[in-house]
């Protein structure tokens, strides 16, 4: 099988399609001819020996979900066949022709959506709703603060939090996402500045204060986040993309009587990452069979163009996913 490899630690340059042994199913596994695998953020992070999977997966191999069909099945199997078109998260070595997975990890693809489109929905779908609900408790008629609405997991997060009845205020550093994200069910949309953020203020004039914010930039915002943050509400962190480290007026989070919650799935134990996804398929797969919530799709790009995707990745141009095509 042909798959992306990373052929050491650092930029773009390191990124390759090789030629890899093809996997076989274990017990209560599926083999997957992947179809389409998005692109993560995680994805750089792990070319850059910054963020290794968890043990049993190849550092060299990158690859978070995937969508495609089931090629085979390994013993113990009864819930799917070969020919089943599905989609799913991965810990990792998801970027390639073929790809094992869980047999419980696997959601079945809707009709209307093709094999593009489905993959870039599980990690996007499954992270946001996890964030809004199980971590966030989201309630109807919420205001939630959602920021940086351009990147993939924000833009499955606003559609998803509109559907639930939340009034979605979200943030951006450049005001065509802003406009874009209108379209996918942004009440308010706030402008901010890259050297110094604001948006608290602005938050308080449109929906008073948040009961619940996802924030992906981490550092830079923490302290307008407390600011902006209801009595009793939660701030998810879910990404750093502005730096890991902030400084914590811990007064201020004494004050709202608030929680910072941090996630990831991909290390969660398996049994975890189950539930995360048997709570999707329940709640978000027929929003998204339905139309209510679509896949963002920024660009589709053959595999063998990978070192461009990341590229156009690190230069921050996307809105949604960019796919990759096996």
């Amino acid at each position: 099988m042909k798959a992306v490899v990373f052929g050491g630690k650092g930029g773009p340059e390191v990124i390759a399609l090789r030629e890899l042994p093809d996997p076989a199913p274990a017990r209560g596994e599926v083999l997957v001819r992947v179809r389409a695998a998005a692109l993560n953020r995680a994805d750089l992070l792990q070319r850059r020996g910054l963020y290794p999977p968890p043990p049993g997966y190849r550092e060299d191999v990158p690859g978070l979900e995937l969508a495609g069909e089931v090629a085979a099945v390994g013993a113990g199997v009864t819930a799917w066949k070969p020919g089943d078109r599905v989609m799913a998260i991965a810990a990792g070595e998801a970027q390639a022709e073929l790809c094992l997975v869980h047999e419980r990890m696997l959601v079945r693809i809707p009709d209307r959506l093709s094999f593009e489109e489905a993959g870039a929905i599980p990690e996007a779908g499954m992270t946001s709703h996890d964030a809004l609900f199980t971590l966030g408790g989201l309630r109807p008629g919420w205001p939630v603060l959602i920021h940086a609405v351009g990147s993939g997991v924000s833009t499955a997060a606003v559609q998803i939090a509109k559907a639930a009845g939340a009034t979605v205020i979200g943030t951006s550093r450049t005001a065509e996402k802003l406009e874009r994200a209108r379209a996918l069910g942004l009440d308010h949309g706030i402008l901010v500045g890259k050297d110094e953020p604001r948006f608290a203020d602005e938050v308080k004039k449109v929906a008073g204060r948040c009961p619940l914010v996802l924030d992906f930039v981490g550092g830079p915002y923490t302290a307008e986040n407390l600011a902006a943050l209801a009595t009793g509400g939660r701030i998810v962190v879910i990404g750093t993309m502005g730096g890991g480290k902030p400084t914590v007026d811990l007064g201020a989070l004494m004050r709202a009587r608030g929680s910072i919650v941090g996630t990831v799935l991909r290390p969660r134990p398996l049994e975890e990452k189950i539930a995360a996804t048997q709570a999707f398929a329940k709640d978000v797969l027929p929003l998204v069979a339905a139309g209510r919530v679509k896949p963002v799709v920024d660009a589709v790009i053959p595999a063998a163009q990978v070192r461009e995707a990341h590229e156009r990745m690190e230069r921050n141009e996307s809105f949604g996913k960019l796919v990759l095509a096996f």
